[in-house]
């Protein structure tokens, strides 16, 4: 189960990884596209596109559909709830030792203004 899941966060985050992928999702979120239309969008070739559409499809992330000569892109069904839920524990994990962190720097500032005190006298 683990390891289903592992694979599954390595692809999703793989293919988040890459700012044009991130776009293209974006771009996806308010229209279908082409992968010509993406291609100009992102002034790439069609066949670098093609492999980011890949990479996403490969995460579920993207769908596509070819029609007659025409390849539509359009977002897929998949959500990133798990890893959503991955991110959050650790974000709460990292705030809350930041937290720990903040009140022994606190409590260091605290001592080191007591201790100058008393050498002032």
């Amino acid at each position: 189960m683990v390891q289903h899941f592992q694979t599954r966060f390595d692809t999703s985050f793989a293919a988040l990884s890459d700012a044009t992928r991130r776009g293209v999702l974006e771009q996806l979120a308010r229209a279908d596209a082409s992968i010509t239309d993406l291609a100009d969008k992102f002034h790439m070739t069609l066949t670098g596109m093609k492999k980011h559409v890949a990479v996403l499809e490969q995460a579920g992330l993207v769908t596509t559909e070819k029609i007659g000569r025409v390849r539509t892109c359009k977002l897929g069904r998949r959500r990133l709830d798990e890893e959503a839920a991955w991110i959050e524990k650790h974000r709460q994990l990292w705030a809350e030792r930041f937290d720990a962190l903040d009140h022994v720097v606190e409590e260091l500032k605290r001592k080191e203004k007591a201790n100058g005190r008393k050498k002032r006298r």
